[in-house]
């Protein structure tokens, strides 16, 4: 509903009904439905059209008034040229000169002029707007490029609405549409992305800039970029309707005040400037104050009833964006109502988001005709688990090169397996090993990957490998086939099984262990502690979290205390026997993957579970046919129930891979 106006006493203004009005009732519309079109904006789902939103009918009132400029300039020209032709049609105009006197001194004049440019334009240049314009034409993504992330899309897409809506919101609703937003998240989760799809749908400048690009070695120049970059905005929001500023890596420029300096372009100056930029009086445009100035000088002789109007003010239509990793370490004063006031969480993204963003990195990579499977989309989604977007279409690039270097021009599943092992764990070191160590690691690995068969509920045993990679000589990685945020109690108890799954396979067959458990027995002794001291998974329910300080971990605060040591001591000694009897049961099956690393060095994915499974059909016995590719869901004896991974435990990860180097 369209508000009343007001004269300067206050008194309610009454308009006089038209003739139109009654058939207006009639039809069931009023004129202020009409008035409003940019209301539907507020409400749509995608974003609104150009055409019905206030920024579109600026940028057409702000192109007419161009034009009526243009015509009026070009109008005054062709009228001096009309009297001239009339008045003195033999008048010309002459090319300038330099008088003959002053040609000894034009040499040393141009060098003092080139002397005070490269003293001065450094400093002018030094308080210029570090940020680099986009048009909305530069700018080729849209919505439709974001994908796994349909919540924040429509949430981003409220946003842009009311900011093409602005005045409508303002007027017709009464509410204050939002100055600022805060991007936050990890790094690679598409926050930059999100943004130049925003300006490429709005229509508008994008105004992009770092934060470190602000930073200037004068003495105050650092604040008057910030007042230029912010200058510029405005001015582009007048000119277009509105503007999209970006502001990468905020928490550079606008951390905690009270920790750093205190004086001069330190960390309280910056973040005193941003909050005066963001909200507080912005100087008009010298058009209107000279609009002003004129207006106030004529009404100085002017009667009250015959007064000139004077200009208002109003504030440009602006959009600030900051994107940051860490949101906890900006000032609090930016981050209140009327400035950062909204805080959008770009995080990791689920099972669908990946399996989406596959979807779509796929369509426009060359790939052999088996990734086209829906059951391998649905494996690529639930093997990169963690995978931010940008490290998924990495992923997918680094496939395409391992392509290349077997001579195709496509990428197959095992160029994936290859670029997913090759970022997660190294490149492949091949050393040569001695044949009783090369016997040992891989006897090791076969025990993990046992235990891993075993216990496992619903896992997935991706990688065996005896080639060297990093620091590890050898390695097993398993993860669960579905996604989960949880672990239970004999889940967590798996995984320490899993960890002595080498030592104990070592004991076995060699009558004691190598060097290389030292990081399973680090990574078990990590898992029984939380079990005990945080997950109140022991005869305790107190938690050392609770207590823990910045200077000690949960180890140690376990370890110092007798009763919680001797818990530890007998998860883990209980683990290791209940591992021993596994081991000596499915001994055939250790044997069986020992000697296909002792063959291949590597077995990916299915291969190791078709060794298992020749290993139980024909015990002591290895077949070294072609693998078929199917892929097998990971479930031994014991493993009766699916269970799937991801555990918000702090540090309770997968064992390590292997054996280190000695």
């Amino acid at each position: 509903m369209a508000k009343p106006k007001t004269d300067r006493k206050g008194e309610v203004v009454t308009r006089v009904a038209s003739a139109t009005e009654p058939s207006d009732r009639v039809s069931g519309t009023t004129a202020a439905d009409r008035d409003r079109p940019s209301l539907g904006a507020l409400s749509a789902s995608g974003v609104a059209s150009m055409s019905t939103t206030d920024v579109g009918a600026h940028k057409a009132k702000t192109r007419s008034t161009r034009m009526q400029r243009l015509a009026g300039v070009l109008a005054v020209i062709a009228i001096l040229l009309i009297v001239r032709d009339l008045v003195a049609p033999e008048m010309s105009l002459s090319i300038p000169s330099v008088p003959s006197g002053l040609t000894p001194y034009l040499l040393p004049l141009g060098l003092i002029l080139l002397l005070t440019a490269v003293m001065v334009v450094p400093m002018l240049a030094a308080g210029k707007s570090p940020h680099i314009l986009y048009r909305p034409e530069e700018l080729t993504m849209t919505f439709d490029d974001v994908r796994g992330s349909d919540g924040l899309v429509e949430e981003i897409t409220k946003t842009l609405n009311l900011f093409l809506a602005y005045r409508t919101f303002n007027e017709e609703m009464g509410g204050t549409p939002r100055k600022a937003i805060l991007f936050e998240g990890p790094p690679g989760t598409g926050k930059t992305y999100m943004a130049k799809a925003m300006a490429s749908e709005a229509g508008v400048p994008f105004l992009f800039v770092s934060s470190s690009a602000f930073q200037s070695m004068f003495y105050g120049q650092t604040n008057r970029k910030i007042r230029a970059y912010f200058k510029e905005l405005r001015r582009q929001a007048r000119r277009e309707g509105g503007a999209i500023g970006f502001i990468e890596e905020l928490d550079a420029i606008g951390g905690k005040r009270g920790s750093g300096s205190s004086h001069g372009d330190g960390v309280p100056g910056v973040v005193n400037e941003l909050l005066i930029q963001l909200q507080s009086f912005e100087q008009t445009p010298w058009t209107t104050r000279m609009h002003s100035k004129v207006a106030k000088t004529v009404n100085a002789w002017l009667p009250s009833k015959l007064q000139l109007r004077t200009p208002t003010h109003t504030p440009a239509n602006i959009l600030v964006i900051g994107a940051t990793n860490r949101a906890d370490d900006l000032d609090s004063a930016l981050v209140r109502p009327g400035r950062f006031d909204r805080n959008i969480y770009f995080g990791l993204p689920g099972r669908a988001g990946r399996r989406d963003i596959f979807d779509y990195y796929l369509d426009k990579k060359a790939h052999e005709p088996e990734i086209d499977d829906p059951a391998r989309r649905d494996t690529l989604a639930a093997m990169t688990a963690g995978y931010s977007p940008v490290m998924i279409e990495h992923l997918l690039d680094e496939a395409l090169v391992w392509a290349l270097r077997r001579g195709a021009h496509q990428l197959s599943w095992q160029d994936i397996q290859h670029a997913k092992m090759t970022e997660e764990i190294g490149l492949a070191q091949p050393v040569e090993y001695t044949e009783a160590e090369r016997r040992t690691i891989a006897t090791h690995e076969a025990g993990h990957a046992t235990v891993a068969w075993l216990v496992g509920k619903s896992r997935t045993l991706e990688v065996l490998t005896i080639v060297k990679r990093r620091d590890a000589l050898g390695l097993l990685s398993h993860s669960d086939t579905e996604e989960r945020f949880t672990m239970t109690q004999t889940e967590v108890r798996a995984i320490i099984d899993i960890a002595f799954g080498g030592m104990v396979a070592e004991e076995i067959f060699f009558g004691e262990s190598s060097t290389g458990v030292a990081s399973d027995l680090q990574a078990a002794t990590l898992n029984a502690c939380q079990m005990v001291g945080i997950l109140g998974m022991g005869s305790s329910l107190i938690s050392v979290a609770a207590i823990e300080s910045a200077g000690g971990g949960v180890v140690g605060k376990v370890l110092a205390d007798e009763a919680r040591r001797s818990e530890v001591e007998a998860l883990l000694t209980s683990s290791k026997e209940s591992v021993g009897q596994m081991l000596e049961e499915y001994r055939h099956v250790v044997e069986a993957l020992r000697d296909a690393l002792l063959l291949r060095s590597e077995l990916i994915g299915e291969e190791i579970l078709d060794v298992i499974r020749q290993a139980q059909v024909h015990p002591g016995s290895l077949s070294l046919d072609p693998l078929d590719g199917r892929r097998v869901t990971v479930g031994g004896p014991s493993a009766s129930s699916s269970t799937p991974r991801i555990s918000p435990v702090p540090h309770i990860t997968q064992p390590p891979a292997g054996p280190p180097a000695s």
